[in-house]
């Protein structure tokens, strides 16, 4: 028999002869050991070519490119950008979807790595940097890894898997259009092949590498983007009982919703962020304009404090503006649901997420408020979301740049991490059972 130690190098060795990567190794932990150094090239390249959503051209065709090696038949072109192949094992089994996110951000890059994106674009008619700073690179290297993985166990895999590449999870260009997971279902990715459950993952500045987050139930908060506009009467600065000041309502409105989250939501119950990110006014410093707007964005957990936020905020911003002599008009746009994890299904990963990284590194999860349209499919079928820790296990992950920041620079030790936790979560989902896929 030979040791650990002597067969992890064999596989290393196997893993550096063209097509030996398909050749299935013994345990879940060489199978995504491995894919490392394949899913080291493969995030760096996405890093260097950043692509806002549904502009994820260059993207996709790698992503195909590289399913087609496999010996995968991928599906392109939906949701404008999208990519989806399905594995099926040799014997019958369940259906699975695994599903990593392709879209980078309107942020210029500052952390100053050798492959380090320079790209620029435009969003919403601004010029921007562009750049992967919440770790998609990450996830799509992730998931071609885990795809390859499972190419290899082909002829003892029971069951059926969806690799589902999706675009614009950040959120569309233009407020209001249609974008992401919820575009894929709208034109059918699931139609022909529906799975019993729906699997993903986020890299997590909140964690160290080797840990992995998790909880039952409720997870991520819903995101709502939501726009004022304030109707006034322009006038003279100099005189403004002449006019209706927009912009003295808006504020007054701005403050009282801050007053709604802490004065009439049960907070103690179910977390509500409420917060403006914009607020948009005149053109000079001697004139009160007729209107003012303001944008940002509405988390909650709980569909039915949802609903009742967004009453009470329409109902400040009415009254606040009658009483001013003016008008407002409050629009929201429901970007993402909250993201639950079916707590039957996470009963069946808890142990799964154990196995892969140890029970002392697999973490029970508070609420989160970030958000993450992963909540569409998992509205459709049972569905887990889970966190992969990026600091380093010599630093502390409070002082680290997290997801979104311009100097996010991830721990690349972290994709065989996050290769480890998914594969086994998959195996052990199609094999029936907790910890059995090596």
């Amino acid at each position: 028999m030979r040791s650990p130690a002597l067969r992890r190098l064999l596989l290393l060795l196997l893993a550096a002869i063209p097509g030996a990567a398909f050749a299935a190794p013994a345990t879940v932990a060489e199978a995504a050991a491995g894919q490392r150094a394949a899913m080291v090239e493969w995030r760096r390249d996405f890093h260097r070519h950043p692509e806002l959503g549904s502009r994820e051209v260059r993207t996709g065709e790698a992503i195909a490119r590289e399913l087609r090696a496999m010996g995968l038949s991928p599906r392109t072109g939906i949701a404008h950008t999208g990519v989806v192949a399905v594995l099926k094992g040799a014997r019958p089994g369940p259906r699975i979807a695994l599903r990593a996110d392709m879209d980078a951000l309107p942020v210029k890059e500052e952390t100053g790595l050798p492959f380090a994106s320079t790209a620029t674009s435009s969003y919403r008619g601004q010029p921007v940097g562009v750049m992967h700073a919440c770790g998609h690179d990450m996830h799509m290297a992730i998931l071609l890894g885990v795809a390859r993985a499972l190419v290899a166990r082909r002829d003892s895999l029971a069951g059926e898997v969806m690799f589902v590449f999706q675009p614009a999870e950040e959120g569309p260009d233009e407020p209001g259009a249609p974008f992401g997971a919820k575009m894929m279902l709208d034109e059918g990715v699931w139609k022909d092949f529906r799975p019993e459950a729906v699997f993903g993952l986020h890299v997590w500045a909140g964690l160290r590498t080797g840990q992995v987050g998790f909880r039952s139930g409720p997870s991520l908060a819903s995101a709502d983007e939501w726009s004022l506009s304030v109707r006034g009467r322009q006038t003279h600065g100099s005189r403004p009982w002449d006019g209706v000041d927009p912009i003295t309502i808006g504020a007054q409105i701005l403050l009282a919703t801050q007053s709604l989250v802490a004065r009439q939501v049960n907070i103690a119950d179910t977390p509500v962020v409420l917060t403006a990110g914009q607020f948009n006014a005149g053109v000079r410093f001697n004139i009160i304009p007729d209107e003012a707007r303001l944008v940002g964005t509405l988390r909650t957990f709980d569909p039915a404090v949802r609903e009742d936020v967004i009453a009470r905020f329409r109902r400040i911003a009415d009254d606040y503006a009658h009483a001013a002599g003016g008008s407002a008009a409050l629009e929201v746009l429901d970007n993402a649901p909250a993201t639950v994890n079916d707590p039957a299904l996470a009963r069946r990963v808890w142990p799964s997420l154990q196995a892969a990284v140890g029970a002392d590194n697999a973490v029970e999860m508070p609420l989160v408020t970030v958000a993450e349209d992963f909540s569409r499919f998992a509205n459709e079928v049972p569905g887990a979301y889970f966190f992969v820790g990026t600091t380093p296990t010599d630093q502390d992950p409070t002082a680290m740049p997290i997801n979104h920041s311009p100097k996010y620079a991830p721990d690349e030790a972290a994709l065989e991490v996050g290769a480890r936790v998914m594969l086994q979560v998959a195996l052990d989902y199609l094999q029936g059972g907790a910890g059995s896929g090596g």
